[in-house]
């Protein structure tokens, strides 16, 4: 299923307008922005990836008072594993694949961590659409906290303005799994498709612009009976959380997440044209705060003694709603997370996942900056790491 991979950036990136460009430093000038964030030099993407607000405007999401200790195992683990011929090992990966950070938890401990591409352990890296499955988590938070009443409302009862419109009838549930039935084209080599054009300008005043774009596709399936990855759809679900609970998405995020999981620093999540944050795209986080997100989904959704997720929310959310064929590095998808071989992981373009082994009490962290936004081969390489860590803790 990775063909959908090649399609998995969010409306974001284009909403990046082209503008001149602050710099770091004399011999370090901020990338272009906008499409060209897909077309960047190695160079450019290690100064981009790291700085993704400085390219668009964007909200804070405030660490908490309390922060997640990661005390280091006594049982290191340094993996080595064949691929495609060759014997590989960590220090062999990281360069080849363009891999700028890797964070293993055993049991909540690091067992592995090493930086690349001149990336400090406190610099931040661009999530992409990892962020998708941060916003589903938020549905679980609302609905614990009473925000949202089931995953079976109606969109439109949060969304109003998307009364009349083809998501009449489509439910939460339905958003979050893939399954609006609404039709969508998600080919971003098209600057015709709809990822290319939805909210990129204010078509209604008063009206978000994604809604407003979103309102005017037509239905193609009955809901909950197709799959089709809808990047549009993950930001209306990022526009009802923030409508749920009367707040920002970042504020939320503050104080659910982030505040239950022991963040260490600040995150940032990149806004639309309206200064919304996009729920389908673009935080920027360490990598030890990538591994706390996985630490919390294995332990349940909550932290600090706050149960932050309702029980059973986990387990639901990383099963398979829905089947893909056999074949591919994905198995199917449950709300906005890949379902993979023994867990699950949240993924996003140019080598960016949390991988989560829950029977391992094993979170894997990934930051890469590959060549390309998506090929087979790549997502193919980088399991076959994530299983020699799996293998190697057995």
């Amino acid at each position: 299923m990775r063909a959908f991979l090649t399609r998995r950036i969010a409306p974001a990136i284009l909403a990046l307008g082209l503008m001149a460009q602050p710099v770091l430093a004399a011999d370090q000038p901020l990338p272009p922005a906008g499409a060209a964030v897909l077309m960047w030099t190695l160079d450019q993407q290690k100064v981009g990836y790291k700085n993704m607000e400085k390219l668009s405007p964007a909200h804070v999401v405030k660490r908490g008072p309390k922060v997640r200790e990661l005390p280091l195992s006594d049982h290191p683990l340094d993996p080595k594993w064949d691929w495609q011929g060759k014997s590989w090992t960590v220090d062999t990966y990281m360069p080849a694949m363009r891999t700028s950070g890797v964070l293993v938890l055993k049991d909540g401990k690091v067992v592995l961590e090493r930086y690349g591409l001149d990336r400090g352990k406190d610099e931040r890296w661009t999530s992409f659409s990892v962020a998708k499955s941060v916003t589903a988590t938020l549905v679980g938070a609302a609905i614990q906290d009473g925000y949202i009443k089931s995953l079976n409302d109606p969109v439109t009862a949060y969304i109003p303005e998307l009364k009349g419109s083809a998501y009449e009838g489509v439910n939460i549930r339905h958003l979050i799994t893939m399954t609006s039935g609404v039709k969508w084209n998600e080919d971003y080599t098209s600057l015709d498709s709809d990822v290319a054009k939805v909210g990129l300008s204010i078509l209604e005043p008063g009206v978000n612009p994604v809604v407003s774009y979103m309102r005017r596709l037509p239905r193609e399936a009955e809901p909950g009976t197709k799959f089709v990855y809808k990047t549009g759809e993950t930001d209306l679900v990022g526009i009802l959380v923030s409508s749920a609970v009367g707040k920002p998405l970042s504020t939320y995020l503050s104080e659910t997440l982030w505040s239950a999981a022991g963040m260490e620093l600040d995150a940032v999540w990149v806004d639309d044209v309206a200064g919304h944050e996009r729920g389908g795209c673009c935080m920027s986080m360490t990598l030890r705060d990538y591994a706390r997100i996985g630490q919390f989904m294995l332990e349940g959704g909550k932290g600090f003694g706050r149960q932050i997720l309702p029980d059973g929310w986990v387990a639901d959310a990383t099963r398979q709603h829905v089947a893909f064929p056999p074949g591919g590095v994905e198995t199917g998808y449950g709300y906005f997370w890949w379902i993979i071989d023994g867990g699950y992981a949240a993924e996003g373009i140019f080598g960016q996942q949390i991988i989560i082994y829950p029977k391992e009490n094993l979170v894997i962290a990934i930051n890469s900056a590959w060549p390309a936004a998506s090929k087979d081969e790549l997502w193919r390489a980088q399991d076959a790491f994530a299983r020699a860590v799996r293998a190697s803790v057995k």
